[in-house]
């Protein structure tokens, strides 16, 4: 009998994670029928992170009302419990997410991450002694200052008011009053699952890379930055140290730095820390071969998407992995040298989008039952 572990992310608009592993399940099952197909779905700190570990860890969902990314927009959220109530894992896009407003909606001055610090809060109140929270996917660019906020800190301009925080006013920011911060965070430890490296300021950092696509034109990619840079400054004069070019600090426009900053998180790639929390690379040992996959595979894939980090795995332990994508691009030659037996597209070459999105999970499902067929063919 023959072991697969099935270890895809999602398929950004299409299919889940756990649904790309169904279709795997099933595609293998028409050549191998008896086969042992054990589901790993993962993620890399973005969509599907909570999923995934509540999957993997046994865990239950907790809901909750938190504000959305602009005020007096109220949203229901879940987040995850694990480890017998002492792990609480979250995604920051649940609450701030790019996906919560319209494209006309989306502007970076005005969104905050108020919300996540609110989902933060209701962990707290839990009595959790983890966080596990994931940036990707944001429509913020406030430097967690609106989730710093949201866990008591007070900022305040030159004449004493309190700023309700949002990226276009960071730079009214004189003074930070840290009396309130809720105290509880000293005795959590809080993880960032990022798959994103980049310092929170300049040409690499949070604006200039990611605001454009959460509706910034570049005169505000400027404003924006220079707000940063302000708030920054006033940030690690009060902290007295200094992670503004922490890799990873301008993940989620900036939360990277805000987790750092005020409630002391560590940060690490996101693929990893679920691999490590999942127990992949147990699960790949026993396996006779391993199946990835994701809606893009490309150049970007090597630097830490899911894929390459489950071929890292793959290939330290001498296993064939198989990955599987809607989307093969021209220039992952290199990726064969990283761990990837086979990179296959699941569509037929000039596919309309809209009918490749619509039919991912049937496409994956063949594809993957050819594969089945040339790997019983190869013994």
């Amino acid at each position: 009998m023959k072991t697969f572990v099935l270890a895809p992310d999602s398929f950004k608009e299409s299919m889940t994670a756990e649904q790309a592993c169904m279709a795997m399940q099933r595609g293998i099952q028409q050549v191998f029928p008896q086969a042992q197909c054990i589901h790993v779905p993962m993620a890399d700190g973005g969509e599907g992170t909570v999923d995934a570990l509540i999957h993997a860890l046994s865990g239950e969902k907790v809901h909750c009302s938190v504000q959305g990314p602009l005020p007096h927009q109220t949203i229901q959220i879940y987040f995850g419990l694990v480890d017998d109530g002492q792990t609480a894992i979250m995604e920051m896009a649940k609450a701030n997410g790019i996906d919560l407003l319209e494209k006309s909606q989306r502007n970076p001055l005005f969104t905050s991450t108020f919300g996540t610090g609110k989902m933060i809060r209701h962990a707290l109140d839990l009595g959790v002694k983890k966080i596990i929270i994931g940036l990707g996917g944001s429509v913020t660019n406030d430097a967690g200052s609106g989730m710093a906020q949201a866990l008591g800190v007070r900022f305040l301009d030159d004449f004493g008011n309190e700023v309700q925080m949002c990226g276009g006013v960071l730079n009214q920011i004189s003074k930070i009053d840290l009396t309130q911060l809720d105290v509880r965070l000293k005795d959590v430890d809080i993880l960032i699952a990022s798959d994103v490296n980049n310092p929170l300021c300049g040409e690499n950092g949070a604006s200039y890379v990611f605001a454009p696509q959460k509706g910034a034109t570049p005169e505000m990619v400027k404003q924006l930055d220079a707000n940063l840079l302000h708030f920054s400054n006033i940030v690690e004069s009060v902290l007295n140290f200094d992670v503004r070019n922490v890799a990873g600090a301008g993940a989620a426009g900036g939360l990277g730095f805000g987790l750092m900053a005020f409630a002391n998180a560590k940060i690490q790639s996101g693929a990893s820390l679920v691999i490590e929390q999942t127990g992949l690379a147990e699960k790949i040992a026993e396996a006779d071969y391993v199946f990835t996959g994701e809606g893009s595979i490309d150049f970007q894939t090597k630097f830490g998407k899911t894929p390459w980090a489950v071929a890292q795995v793959a290939k330290r332990l001498n296993k064939p992995l198989i990955a599987f994508a809607g989307r093969v691009g021209d220039d992952v030659e290199p990726l064969f040298d990283e761990g990837f037996t086979q990179i296959i597209s699941i569509n037929e070459p000039n596919c309309n989008l809209e009918v490749a999105l619509k039919n991912a999970e049937k496409n994956l499902e063949k594809k993957v039952a050819k594969v089945s067929l040339l790997l019983k063919d190869q013994k």
